[in-house]
């Protein structure tokens, strides 16, 4: 089922292979998951706290932008044959693409020549303020991101008189005394719970969140409204709530069409209808345990 003999039968075809590192290179027979990806083409080395162990990203991120990637390339092709009349192969490797994430640390080394600076935890490596404290009852982040929003974050903190101390004026200042800040914010943070927080920099101007677990997420007042989880009824299993698409149109309404499907639900259908199997080979197959 390769696709030159496929083109042989269809020359319009457009054929996807997602495979871990491609189908040309040296490592073009090695297995790959995410991880393994992750871990060879640098994204775990960026992740994780300063002084800690390098860490794999929570979901499996490499494998969902490899997935849009290719969803992408295989709507280019279409415009592609629309143009041309042919079809083509898309060879999309786990590996490219996590290369291609890298983005602007990729195009800071290879301008610079230089070694890349690490893993920064959940802070940044050239601006001062932009990282999560400690509060009482958990974490909130703050992005600083510039002099006038430092000014907001000062005010709101109640250090307004920071706003004007020589060592933290300015962001190139501030980078300089960064541990100092970083603990004095934190000794204020920690004096009140997230949510505190949350309502004195509300309508502040200040880039600002909590850090929320998965169900904190799911139950976001802003995820609801954005309609991001729905319900709906499965024949077997009752009510289920399930994450929606998040792109919103103007005029298409895309919908979940239908809930997930029981383990062979639609195995006869596939069978017969597509592959054009009769009843007795399908029973067949089932007896040999080859489907279910």
């Amino acid at each position: 089922m390769d696709y030159e003999t496929l083109r042989e039968i269809n020359p319009r075809l457009i054929y996807a292979s997602i495979t871990g590192y491609g189908q040309t290179g040296p490592y073009r027979n090695r297995a790959g998951y995410d991880v393994m990806v992750e871990a060879e083409m640098g994204l775990m080395h960026i992740t994780g706290s300063r002084d800690g162990p390098p860490v794999k990203v929570g979901v499996a991120v490499t494998d969902l932008t490899t997935g849009l990637y290719t969803s992408n390339s295989i709507m280019a092709a279409l415009l592609a044959r629309g143009r041309t009349g042919r079809g083509q192969h898309i060879d999309v490797a786990l590996s490219d693409c996590q290369v291609a994430t890298l983005s602007n640390l990729a195009s800071s080394c290879l301008i610079s020549g230089e070694k890349d600076e690490g893993r920064w935890g959940t802070a940044h490596p050239s601006i001062v303020p932009y990282r999560s404290y400690k509060t009482k009852d958990g974490d909130i982040l703050f992005g600083g991101g510039n002099d006038r929003l430092f000014g907001l974050l000062c005010n709101g903190l109640g250090r307004s008189e920071w706003k004007e101390d020589p060592r933290f004026v300015v962001n190139t200042a501030r980078v300089a005394h960064r541990a100092e800040l970083d603990s004095s914010i934190e000794k204020i943070t920690q004096d009140k719970t997230t949510k505190e927080w949350l309502d004195i920099f509300e309508g502040s101007g200040l880039p600002y969140a909590a850090i929320n677990d998965v169900q904190g997420t799911l139950n976001h007042e802003h995820v609801l409204a954005r309609d991001m989880v729905k319900e709906m009824d499965h024949e077997y299993c009752g009510p289920i709530k399930m994450v929606n698409t998040p792109v919103k149109y103007s005029e298409s309404k895309p919908s979940i069409r239908t809930v997930p499907p029981m383990l062979g639900q639609h195995t006869d259908e596939i069978l017969r209808d597509i592959l054009g199997m009769d009843e007795s080979d399908i029973e067949a197959l089932k007896a040999e345990g080859a489907v279910r």
